[in-house]
């Protein structure tokens, strides 16, 4: 794990914290450090402040992404306007924590993180056949999932891309694994609690607004000048997928 602030006091103690938690990590100063460190050695997950000297963490988010890499990325802010975060999630990053944090609230965005860039993710490894069975046919491998299509929208789960029709939209992982979940279940309400185990495998609780911000943004890549709305809120349940 790569972790960068340039708060000596946090960064010492997030570092000490997730070391305890079983993380190593590799912790820098300043987005300068960081480019170079994920560069030199490229972590499995990457804890960037937005706010620090030189090139902040925004930056460091956006010259990673425009290179290609797909390593997920959490952001660290103390800033608390809706704007903010989405400036965060527009270069790149895949989820946020708000300063002052707790840190079992880091802890649990991290192990969503990983968990969805995980082994299940990585192409398996072939097996030569053993023993007798090595005289008889291999069984067809299961055919995996490639396409979902639900109010004109198409999903190739494989290639990670997704079209609104001929458009096609530029989604970071959490705002593609949010809108393959309203795919799969359109027309259907899907509550607060459910979508935040699935996406995030905890449920942040009702303070929370990190899942109306991911929303927000999704719909503001879906939606399209007099075509219809495509994801609905059902106040005080959740949200759904239709075409109207």
């Amino acid at each position: 794990m790569l972790l960068a602030e340039d708060d000596r006091a946090i960064r010492h103690a997030l570092e000490r914290a997730l070391t305890l938690e079983g993380y190593r990590v590799t912790a820098v100063a300043d987005g300068v450090e960081a480019l170079a460190q994920a560069h030199r050695t490229p972590p499995d997950i990457l804890v960037l402040d937005v706010m620090m000297p030189g090139i902040d963490g925004l930056q460091v988010c956006r010259v990673l992404r425009a290179e290609g890499d797909r390593t997920p990325i959490l952001m660290l802010t103390a800033l608390v306007e809706t704007a903010d975060r989405i400036a965060g999630l527009d270069a790149g990053a895949d989820d946020y924590v708000v300063k002052p944090f707790d840190v079992e609230e880091v802890f649990a965005r991290l192990r969503a993180l990983l968990r969805r860039t995980g082994p299940g993710e990585r192409p398996p490894r072939s097996a030569a056949p053993v023993g007798n069975n090595a005289s008889h046919p291999a069984k067809e491998p299961a055919v995996p999932e490639r396409q979902l299509t639900a109010a004109g929208l198409r999903m190739d789960l494989q290639a990670r891309r997704v079209w609104r029709g001929t458009r096609e939209l530029e989604l970071t992982r959490t705002e593609f694994e949010l809108l393959e979940l309203l795919v799969r279940n359109a027309g259907i309400v899907l509550d607060h609690s459910t979508i935040y185990d699935r996406i995030w495998g905890y449920d942040f609780g009702p303070g929370s607004k990190n899942l109306a911000v991911y929303v927000g943004y999704l719909r503001r890549k879906l939606d399209e000048p007099g075509a219809s709305q495509l994801i609905h809120t059902v106040r005080g349940v959740g949200y759904v997928l239709r075409e109207d």
